[in-house]
C-alpha cells in the first residue's frame, strides 16, 4: 500500500450466485426452460463493490458472516485470492451461507431469485468501534437485504463518521417494495448513496432524475444515480452533472451498478473532480459487463485509464 492510500472497510453480506444465461422465455409455473451457458460466482452486492475496489488498487477489508458450507467457503477464498483482507469474515455453523439465483440475456433485463441465510445475519453488535481503525471509509451495500444490520445503519455510520470515517450506502433493490425502513434518516449520515434508477423512483416516488435527486437533497449526502446504458448522474447547484455509459461487449449485466460503485469510490477517495469520479464509476460498470457474473471481468485500474483516454 502506498503512502496516504485510503483504506476500506465493507461491512456486507455474502453470497453466491449462480447464473443461468441466456433464457428466450421466462419460466412459467409448471413449465421449464432451457438457458444458454451456467456460472456459479462469487455474489452479493458488497463483494462485487469490494472486489471492484481490489481490483483498482484500493486497499479493502471485509467484515460479513457466512455458514460453515462449500458456498461460504467458496466466498471467502474467492475474496482472499483478489487480495482482500477477510479476517473479519465470520464463519457460524448456525446458518447456511445466501444463494442467489440469476436469469439472464442480453436481450432482457435479468431476474433474481435469493435465499437470504447469511445475506440477513450481519448485526451492527459484530462492528465495534474499533473496527474503524486502521480505515478511511465505510462502504455498505443491501440496505433492504441486510435485515439485521438495517434498524441499527444509522447509528453505524453515526459511529464511523465520529471515527473520521467517510461513508457510503448502495440501498439495493427492497424487495418489499416499501421503500423506507429509516432510509432517510440514515442518509444523514451518509456522505455518498448509490441508487439506480428503479431504486431512486421506488425511494422518492418520481420518474423524472433530477426531481428524484432533488427530493434526496439533505445538506449532507451527495446522491449518484446509475442510469444504466444511458449512463449516471449527480446533481451540482440543483442542475444535472450527466456522463454517459461507455460501450461493451455486453454479456451479463449482473453486478454492473456495484463496480460503478468501486470505480466511483476509488476516484473519490483519490480527490478526484466529480465528473472525473462519474466517469471512473462509468467506465467500471461498463468494463464490467463483458464477462458472466459480476466480479468475471471487472476492470483493473489500466483498463479504465485506458477507456477514459479514449482511441490512440
Amino acid at each position: 500500500m502506498s503512502a496516504g492510500q485510503k483504506r476500506v472497510l465493507v461491512a456486507g453480506e455474502l453470497n453466491v450466485d449462480l447464473i443461468l444465461q441466456g433464457y428466450q422465455a421466462f419460466p412459467a409455473p409448471g413449465k421449464e426452460v432451457l438457458v444458454d451457458d451456467f456460472v456459479m460466482t462469487l455474489g452479493s452486492a458488497s463483494a462485487i463493490c469490494a472486489m471492484g475496489l481490489a481490483r483498482l488498487g484500493t486497499p479493502v477489508a471485509f467484515l460479513s458472516v457466512v455458514g460453515a458450507d462449500p458456498w461460504g467457503a467458496y466466498c471467502v477464498e474467492t475474496m482472499g485470492t483478489a487480495g482482500i483482507d477477510v479476517s473479519r469474515v465470520v464463519v457460524d455453523p448456525a446458518i447456511k451461507t445466501g444463494v442467489t439465483v440469476s436469469l439472464t440475456s442480453a436481450a432482457r433485463d435479468r431476474a433474481l431469485m435469493s435465499y437470504l441465510g447469511s445475506i440477513a445475519a450481519l448485526e451492527a453488535a459484530a462492528i465495534p468501534d474499533s473496527a474503524f481503525r486502521g480505515f478511511d471509509h465505510l462502504h455498505v451495500s443491501s440496505y433492504y437485504l441486510q435485515q439485521k444490520l438495517r434498524p441499527s445503519c444509522a447509528a453505524l455510520f453515526g459511529r464511523a463518521r465520529a471515527a473520521a470515517l467517510s461513508t457510503s450506502l448502495d440501498p439495493g433493490f427492497d424487495p418489499a417494495e416499501r421503500w423506507n425502513d429509516g432510509l432517510k434518516d440514515t442518509l444523514r449520515e451518509v456522505d455518498l448513496f448509490f441508487p439506480n434508477e428503479v431504486e431512486l423512483r421506488g425511494i422518492t416516488g418520481t420518474d423524472d432524475v433530477r426531481e428524484g435527486l432533488v427530493r434526496l437533497g439533505n445538506g449532507r449526502t451527495r446522491t449518484v444515480v446509475k442510469l444504466g446504458p444511458r449512463g449516471a448522474a449527480t446533481l451540482v447547484d440543483r442542475e444535472l452533472l450527466e456522463v454517459p455509459a461507455f460501450p461493451a461487449d455486453l454479456v451479463d449485466t449482473t453486478g454492473a451498478g456495484d463496480s460503478f460503485d468501486a470505480g466511483f469510490l476509488h476516484a473519490w477517495l483519490q480527490g478526484r473532480p466529480l465528473a472525473e469520479c462519474l466517469r471512473w464509476g462509468s467506465a467500471c460498470g461498463s468494463l464490467s459487463t463483458r464477462g458472466s457474473g459480476g466480479t468475471g471481468r471487472q476492470a483493473d485500474r489500466a483498463e479504465v485509464e485506458r477507456l477514459l483516454a479514449g482511441p490512440s
